[in-house]
């Protein structure tokens, strides 16, 4: 049994070849498919899809996985962190505005 990639009629280097191109120049298909009745469309799908690699997108301004929460490690992280900041604010606001209140004689408590 062989283990490597060179076939004897060379079809897995070749599709190797071909994958190495896609990758590394990328590959567009878009497509419409509309479904109609009676003259009346109903439903129209729009398709778009890019196949390359990371960093040919990158090169082409593509990186919305970097910002998905369910592709991104480390969202839930920062979203706690945030949150930990915003409370932080929160509570020193407060401590500003109380510290900053009117005392009886309508001069700032010191």
């Amino acid at each position: 049994m062989r283990t490597d990639l060179q076939a004897t009629n060379g079809r897995a280097s070749g599709l190797v070849d071909v994958l190495d191109r896609v990758l590394d120049k990328g590959l567009v298909v878009a497509g419409d498919i509309k479904v109609s009745l009676a003259e009346v469309e109903l439903l129209t799908i729009r398709i778009r899809l890019i196949v390359c690699s990371i960093d040919k997108a990158e090169q082409i301004g593509l990186d919305w996985w970097r910002y998905d929460t369910h592709l991104a490690p480390g969202r839930d992280r920062l979203a706690a962190e945030n949150a930990a900041l915003r409370r932080q604010i929160r509570s020193l606001e407060r401590r500003v505005a109380a510290g900053a209140r009117p005392t009886g004689r309508g001069r700032r408590a010191e």
